[in-house]
């Protein structure tokens, strides 16, 4: 198979993945024998199209199951995607409103159907990019988190923990999206710094004695208020406390209590009781038995609790009061005050606590096993049966899970998993009858009449049970048996509650393979949390900043091989992700020149006999058993990071020896013994096939495509025995117990090498063209051998020297090639040292090299970047600055510095090297 001169990416990637759908290699099978790696995606919204973080995700998803599925286990990644609740209906709705229809209008059944076809014409579209990206997923198993046997599973967990008391129903006060209709979990809440005001309110006492002021940053919930509160210790108030104040506007007659969740230091001390409209006051309320009356309804209109203002909108409402109080005297002062706003996480519209029935499940609960659901969890991760890669992730899962409150799981859409409660419309004061199958009667009355409630689950109630209910449960089946736990869960640092915690929480409760320890109910043994992608200048990537980067577009530019392995090059435990073009390009270049090696190694195979026949041991040179001692170094090193999740180490070593080692030192090398003929030319082709295969098969689950495309045109020169058809499953490579380089020939080639690197790194910094013969001269440190001899000619071949002399002094040396003193005339010539762990290196300048201007404009470029590190330092250590300054900019700045540092080290070192 002849290559051409440059690799058809987008070929390749479509050929290539058919082929492998086709030959169904990334299909599981229960009854197949080996170690079980079981892994699920994380369910994409069907509203969803690839974005960056997935296609993070998804590269580090399949370079672990490639790794594990030529390693000879038996893999499964199962794919699938999840309903996406709010989102969906959200979409659907914003369509119909094109014809100028509503939801309401058309009926909830009618409206359902509108989505599941929406969902089938367009719900797969992330699931297509999946493959684009080349994922090795088990497309056959592709689940949806509202198909047939996830639903019958989501209605017997909903039945068995409300029958275990788990699940109640309760008129409580909640988070509520008047844009959406529906309550919201705190999860579902983001909080924005806002800047808002303090109203200072006075409040008479119905007695006429005078009146207490309270101060509030949402005067229109006012027309709520149960009561005015002050701290029990506050000696200012004590005198108020147990009389009546009147309520502004309204009229009404309010108590002043004492309650030591009253912050003294907020305001004046006294703060306003609205039991339906705020969530610490809600609590309180509950406490001192106050009314609970909300002033708004679904949409956040006021409603007739309000009086005269019903009808308005609350921000309407607001301006009105606040007239309608400065009117009367009654606004005591006004101040600036910044406060975190609570906003829906889908539409941004400032969410509105609302009184409201809705079905909780209540996590921390002693249940009859004497355990609560949030418990479970916890103690299965400080046990060590579930880990978090880095660990330190462990303590976010720790602080929301020792603190979580009672989830609402019930919402007020039509698009989901509707709840499994019956109504009797005769018996309206009865409980509902919750089943896994709609009742014939009311078991109260007998009456057939039975309403379904109108709710559905919060979306994540499904996806929590995703690790378990899309390998069959609640049947026992062999995918179950054998796939469950899962091994490994990779997610983002955001849902770590939102999903993590919620699949612990039921797959320890639900107890899948009804195991003896929670070692065995475990939804998954490690989660991975990747890292925040962020744009070339340390930014998150948002939509409001405009650097929101498609990676379908990059893909089409770079290929799909390169943003993979860039990605996994970049991504390290702990960090935030940078991706810039600059590296999009170089693995792009590395792509190239992975093509170009391939066609030198076939270009050397035209006559060799297929299978290249195994070399004798003593034919190799030491350039051949270098190689192959890198060779092996590279596999336990990439296998050894794979295994702990370390895939920026594990691609770095894999570019390293690609680049470096093997193209641009040992290929150099080879080209010799190449043209020799006879056994040294036969020797030297065993050792470049050999070390191309090995090598194609570390970068497959990396890069995928054009490792597929090299190593079918490689294949026929490989021996025959075991080989696989294809490299997606062929076997990984095993490292060998025994080097086959002796550590004095190591010690010798690792002298070859840093020589090398010397004089590449003295020929850049003098101008010398990079394909120009130079001198060089050595002068070994102290008496030890150096074996110079074994490796000289090597050293003279890869820095492509004229001559490499070798001296003990500097009287031995030609007087052209003497090291430079410690100063320069300018434009004198010379020679420019280094030194090495073992000596100096040195080479000639180019004639008429000016000393003095090549320091000048080091120095200028040192003295900038020193002025810049100053700059970033000062607003670093200034405490100020970091407090006030999000924790993004903060990062952002201190990986600023180290990155100043390092230029500054490199331009010192520089302009030593040419004092």
């Amino acid at each position: 198979m002849e290559l051409s001169k440059t690799f058809d990416a987008k070929s390749a990637e479509d050929r290539w993945f058919h082929l492998w759908i086709d030959r169904g290699y990334f299909r599981a099978d229960p009854s197949r024998p080996g170690p079980v790696f079981s892994i699920v995606i994380p369910p994409p919204n069907v509203t969803g199209a690839l974005h960056l973080g997935h296609a993070l995700n998804n590269t580090l998803h399949d370079v672990i199951v490639r790794t594990r599925r030529m390693q000879g286990y038996n893999t499964l990644w199962l794919p699938g995607t999840d309903h996406a609740g709010i989102a969906t209906q959200n979409v659907v709705e914003r369509e119909i409103a094109k014809a100028g229809k509503t939801r309401h209008g058309l009926g909830r059944e009618k409206f359902v159907e509108r989505v599941w076809q929406w969902r089938e014409t367009y719900g797969g579209k992330i699931l297509h990019q999946l493959r684009r990206l080349g994922c090795s997923c088990d497309w056959s198993r592709e689940r949806f988190t509202l198909d047939e046997g996830l639903s019958r599973a989501v209605t017997k967990v909903f039945v068995q923990l409300y029958n275990e008391g788990l699940i109640e129903r309760d008129y409580r006060l909640i988070n509520w999206c008047p844009r959406c209709e529906t309550a919201l979990s705190d999860l579902e809440v983001d909080h924005k710094e806002t800047e808002g005001n303090l109203w200072y309110i006075r409040y008479p006492l119905i007695d006429g004695s005078g009146h207490v002021t309270v101060a509030t940053t949402r005067p229109e919930t006012m027309l709520g208020d149960s009561a005015v509160a002050v701290n029990p210790d506050d000696v200012r108030f004590r005198h108020l406390v147990g009389r009546i104040a009147r309520l502004p506007l309204v009229g009404r007659q309010i108590p002043i209590i004492a309650d030591a969740a009253v912050d003294p230091e907020f305001g004046t001390g006294a703060v306003k009781i609205t039991p339906g409209h705020d969530f610490n006051d809600f609590d309180m309320g509950r406490r001192h038995r106050l009314a609970q009356i909300s002033v708004m309804d679904t949409r956040a209109r006021m409603n007739a609790e309000a009086g005269p203002y019903a009808g308005m909108t609350r921000e309407a409402c607001r301006e009105r009061v606040i007239a309608d109080l400065t009117a009367q005297n009654l606004i005591d002062r006004v101040e600036p005050h910044r406060h975190a706003l609570g906003v829906c996480s889908r539409c941004e519209t400032t969410v509105e606590p609302m009184l409201s029935y809705q079905w909780f499940m209540r996590v921390s609960k002693v249940d009859p096993t004497g355990q609560s659901i949030a418990g479970r969890a916890i103690t299965a991760v400080e046990q060590g049966d579930t880990k978090f890669f880095p660990q330190h992730w462990e303590n976010t899962y720790f602080a929301w899970m020792r603190n979580i409150q009672d989830w609402c799981v019930s919402r007020q859409l039509w698009w989901g998993h509707r709840i499994p409660a019956y109504w009797c419309e005769r018996c309206t004061d009865a409980e509902p009858v919750v089943a896994e199958t709609r009742p014939s009667s009311c078991p109260k009355c007998g009456g057939g009449d039975l309403r379904q409630d109108d709710d559905v689950l919060d979306t994540w109630f499904s996806s929590g049970l995703w690790p378990f209910t899309t390998l069959g449960w609640p049947d026992h089946t062999a995918d179950l048996e054998k796939y469950y736990p899962t091994t490994l869960l990779i997610t983002a640092f955001d849902i770590i509650f939102f999903w993590v915690a919620r699949m612990m929480m039921f797959a320890l409760k639900v107890n899948p393979l009804d195991a003896d320890n929670l070692a065995g109910a475990v939804p998954f043994r490690h989660v991975y949390i990747t890292p925040l992608v962020r744009d070339a200048q340390g930014k998150k990537m948002t939509k409001s900043r405009g650097n929101v980067v498609d990676p379908l577009q990059i893909m089409e530019k770079y290929g799909t091989d390169a943003v993979r392995f860039t990605l996994a090059q970049l991504t390290v435990q702990g960090r935030d992700l940078v991706l810039s073009d600059e590296r999009l390009a170089a693995s792009r270049a590395f792509a190239n020149k992975i093509w170009n090696a391939a066609r030198f190694v076939l270009l050397n195979l035209e006559d060799a006999p297929k299978p290249v026949e195994q070399a004798a041991t003593g034919r190799l040179t030491l350039a051949d058993r270098w190689i192959l001692s890198r060779l092996n170094h590279a596999i336990l090193s990439v296998t050894r990071a794979i295994d702990v999740y370390e895939f920026n180490v594990a691609a770095l070593t894999i570019y390293q020896f690609i680049w470096h080692e093997f193209c641009d030192w040992y290929i150099e090398l080879a080209k010799e013994p190449l043209k020799s003929g006879a056994d040294q030319q036969a020797a030297t082709r065993y050792v470049l096939v050999f070390c191309f295969d090995q090598l194609l098969r570390l970068l497959h689950p990396f890069m995928p495509f054009i490792s597929e495309e090299v190593w079918q045109a490689v294949r026929p020169y490989l021996s025959q025995s075991n080989l696989s058809e294809h490299l997606a499953i062929a076997t990984w490579p095993q490292g060998a117990a025994h080097d086959p380089l002796s550590e004095t020939e190591a010690a010798a080639m690792e002298r070859c090498v840093a020589t090398t690197q010397a004089v590449n790194s003295l020929r850049s910094l003098v101008g010398h063209h990079p394909g120009r013969r130079i001198g060089a001269v050595l002068r070994p440190a102290g008496n030890a051998p150096l074996d110079i001899e074994t490796w000289k000619s090597y050293a003279i071949a890869l820095g492509k020297l004229s001559e490499l002399t070798v001296s003990s002094s500097a009287q031995e040396r030609p007087e052209a090639m003497a090291f430079a003193p410690l100063t320069h005339q300018s434009s004198s010539p010379g020679s420019v040292p280094v030194t090495v762990a073992w000596g100096e290196v040195g080479i000639e300048t180019p004639e008429g090299f000016d000393f003095q201007k090549a320091r000048s404009m080091l120095q200028k470029k040192l003295d900038e970047i020193r002025t810049h590190l100053q700059r970033n330092q000062t607003r670093y250590d200034n405490p100020d600055f970091r407090a006030k300054a999000g924790r993004e900019t903060v990062e952002e700045i201190a990986d600023r510095i180290e990155q100043l540092k390092s230029q500054e080290s490199l331009l010192q070192a520089q302009i030593g090297l040419i004092q």
